[in-house]
């Protein structure tokens, strides 16, 4: 099977390494896979061993001429299938091309804000099956009209394997500048409003007296940056917070952590809980999106409501109060994630829609 992959993202964060990992599966199990990317998008290099790269601009939801330029890279590689994999104008740009090419396009979503019933009655009129990374999505996607034979979850994955490794304690503090004993909560995200990084700021105050020995590190980049940072010198909170960037190297690093804070208002699912789980971290997580399906309430961590503060404050305070609850999370997340959560599972999930919409089209073809 010759798979097309669209991927408009250009740097290599949670969409785009699913993208990666599915990619690198289906060249495992045989299948030719061509990616179709914008000039310089990190994960052109990242996969070019696996797949054959097309460089392609894909300027947003407004770049009309980007159909023409996919329906090219159709003509020239005559793929079996379309998969469109983000937003920014990859879905529906790649499903209108899919159309003029006559071949079968499959949309993965990967976001659980509702849409109108107007767009799912033109929009994903485009596609033969979308792929939902949580059931949070797909039952968003079934609330706002679309048949449930169209929609299948296939959660995202994690290549747990470099997250197992111990990390040097040492050689952590020493890389984030932190004081030698330090108590760490660990923030992975853009720095983008809906990731909530000012409640997490609101919660520390209190946590800062009664923990004397607390730190954060944050990493990711974003627009909001420069907000997130005065939020913190507002609080006095400059010797307490850590401002990291987006690290290529995560794994060598993320089992560092005490705790990963995730308190995001919407999320799809939330890769950076899984590789926290991948690395024995406990996490506190919202209860919003597909974050629940991440998180196991008790088991691998806490859930609180978006958007609270407080109780926020209040499930950071239990795991770092007591190293053994944070332990036996740890240990229970990572072993979720080694049996539910890996990129086979991932990867066989995908195949079975690509099969599926095939098998349809074969079928519509021979009655026709």
């Amino acid at each position: 099977m010759r798979i097309l992959h669209v991927e408009a993202g250009m740097h290599f964060y949670g969409g785009p390494r699913q993208v990666a990992y599915l990619i690198e599966g289906l060249a495992a199990r045989g299948h030719e896979c061509v990616l179709a990317c914008p000039p310089g998008a990190a994960i052109g290099s990242k996969v070019s061993a696996h797949a054959r790269v097309h460089a392609t601009a894909i300027r947003g939801d407004l770049d009309v001429l980007a159909v023409r330029r996919l329906a090219r890279v159709i003509r020239r590689e005559k793929p079996d299938l379309v998969h469109a994999h983000s937003r920014r104008g990859a879905d529906v740009w790649s499903g209108l091309a899919a159309k003029v090419g006559g071949v079968p396009c499959v949309l993965s979503r990967r976001v659980d804000n509702p849409e109108s019933r107007l767009a799912m009655s033109t929009k994903y009129r485009l596609f033969d099956h979308v792929v939902a990374i949580s059931e949070a999505i797909r039952r968003v996607m079934l609330s706002s009209g679309m048949a449930a034979s169209r929609v299948t979850c296939v959660r995202s994955a994690v290549d747990a394997s470099p997250y197992l490794r111990p990390v040097d304690r040492a050689a952590f503090e020493r890389e984030f500048d932190l004081p030698s004993g330090s108590l760490v909560i660990g923030m992975v995200a853009q720095l983008i409003q809906r990731k909530g990084h000012h409640h997490l700021i609101e919660a520390l105050g209190p946590l800062t007296r009664e923990f004397p020995r607390l730190r954060v590190v944050i990493f990711g980049k974003g627009p909001l940056e420069r907000a997130i940072r005065a939020a913190v010198q507002e609080r006095r909170l400059e010797a307490t917070v850590r401002f990291a960037g987006f690290r290529d190297d995560l794994p060598k690093w993320l089992g560092g952590l005490d705790v990963l804070a995730h308190p995001a208002e919407i999320e799809g699912l939330g890769v950076a809980l899984l590789q926290a789980a991948a690395a024995g971290v406990p996490i506190v997580a919202s209860r919003a999106g597909g974050m629940p399906e991440a998180v196991l309430e008790g088991v691998t961590g806490l859930l609180t409501e978006p958007g609270d503060a407080v109780q926020l404050a209040v499930a950071l305070r239990t795991l770092l109060a007591d190293e053994s609850v944070r332990r036996r999370m740890g240990e229970a997340g990572r072993a979720r994630i080694l049996a539910e959560f890996t990129v086979d599972v991932m990867v066989e999930g995908n195949l079975r829609v690509y099969e599926q919409v095939l098998s349809w089209k074969r079928g519509a073809s021979t009655t026709a």
